[in-house]
């Protein structure tokens, strides 16, 4: 896959720069799924959540109240943020809940079916996305997908606890969650700067973990409501490592996603991110030696299901260049989600059939 030839925007970052910058993002979200699995023992998945996005929506703060300041705020941000926002808690619930259930590498190559979600859902929100669903690669791709990850499912030793199916089936939903939450920020907020719109998010998103922790969590040691208090007892350095997981994933990692795509191109960062799955599988032995981890099958079954999310971008993008469809700004008008590349990279050029910018 090679980067669109369309020359970088004023002051985009180096090719070398784009490089490390989305070596960079795919660290930052390797890093999560074992963040999380390290806390099953000590604060539950309400917890975590509430903790991690309301410090996260205090990193991104500065940057709205700044924009608000020189009077830069897109109009109509908050309104349409909704949505997005409510989805995006959805799969957030989801995530943060799974690793109680299943190992990091199982959780992630779950998640693939992700971009099989977001393809259907734009096939049928955006007419522009239709042609590419029909392209033959596209198809394959798709089958990769779905067959890879769900024969690693299937090849799970001893077959589905109820523990694994419940974190499989967590897993699976944050993933269609997340292609809602895609598909929306592509149908609300469409042409708005990703950066502040992905702040707006942070902040309706933090609001409602916030509400869901008060009502949800629970001291894992006696079951009792704890409202979230359950942080008190962690140890100075869990307390580090909890919102230095905010930090990295959801400050750093975005972050650097953005401005790789500046110097890269879409299809090269959003194929980088794919990798996720692999290198989370490759580390988790490591850090949790007594978790049950992939098998030699699954190995191969879920390279499968990376291999087919990658033969869906690389025929979008061959698609996109072939036929000179390119996107009006490939940075602006990028959803917040990396699994959304064939929403964002294939848009009509023609101004009426494109949303208005707000």
């Amino acid at each position: 896959m090679t980067a669109p030839s369309a020359p970088a925007a004023s002051g985009a970052p180096s090719a070398g720069a784009g490089i490390a910058l989305i070596l960079t993002s795919l660290a930052c979200w390797t890093t999560i799924p074992l963040f999380l699995r390290s806390f099953i023992h000590q604060v539950d998945g309400w917890t975590t959540n509430g903790w991690r996005y309301g410090f996260s929506a205090l990193l991104w703060l500065p940057l709205l109240l700044l924009a608000m300041q020189r009077g830069t705020i897109p109009r109509g941000l908050w309104r349409a943020a909704l949505w997005p926002s409510v989805f995006n808690t959805g799969a957030q619930v989801c995530f943060g809940l799974a690793p109680y259930f299943v190992t990091p590498g199982l959780m992630t190559f779950s998640m693939r079916l992700q971009i099989v979600f977001v393809t259907f859902g734009a096939a049928m929100l955006f007419p522009a996305e239709r042609k590419i669903v029909r392209l033959p690669g596209f198809i394959v791709g798709i089958v990769l997908v779905v067959v890879g990850t769900s024969l690693t499912i299937y090849l799970q030793p001893g077959g589905l606890g109820k523990a694994d199916a419940a974190g499989v089936a967590l897993s699976i939903a944050s993933g269609l969650l997340y292609a809602g939450y895609a598909l929306s920020v592509r149908a609300t907020m469409h042409g708005m700067p990703p950066l502040l719109a992905f702040s707006a998010v942070s902040q309706y998103t933090a609001a409602m973990m916030l509400v869901l922790m008060l009502v949800f969590a629970r001291d894992l040691q006696t079951s009792e409501h704890d409202l979230g208090l359950g942080v008190l007892h962690l140890s100075g350095l869990q307390w580090v490592m909890l919102l230095t997981s905010a930090v990295i994933g959801i400050g750093i990692g975005h972050t650097a996603y953005f401005k790789s795509i500046q110097a890269l191109g879409l299809a090269v960062s959003a194929g980088v991110v794919q990798l996720q799955p692999i290198t989370v599988s490759i580390v988790a032995p490591f850090l949790f030696p007594n978790d049950q981890h992939l098998t030699g099958a699954q190995w191969a079954t879920g390279l499968l299901a990376v291999s087919g999310a990658a033969t869906m971008l690389v025929t979008q993008h061959l698609a996109s260049r072939k036929k000179h469809v390119a996107p009006i700004d490939e940075f602006d008008d990028l959803p917040v989600d990396p699994d959304v590349a064939l929403v964002a990279q294939s848009n009509e050029t023609d101004p009426a059939k494109t949303p208005a910018r707000n």
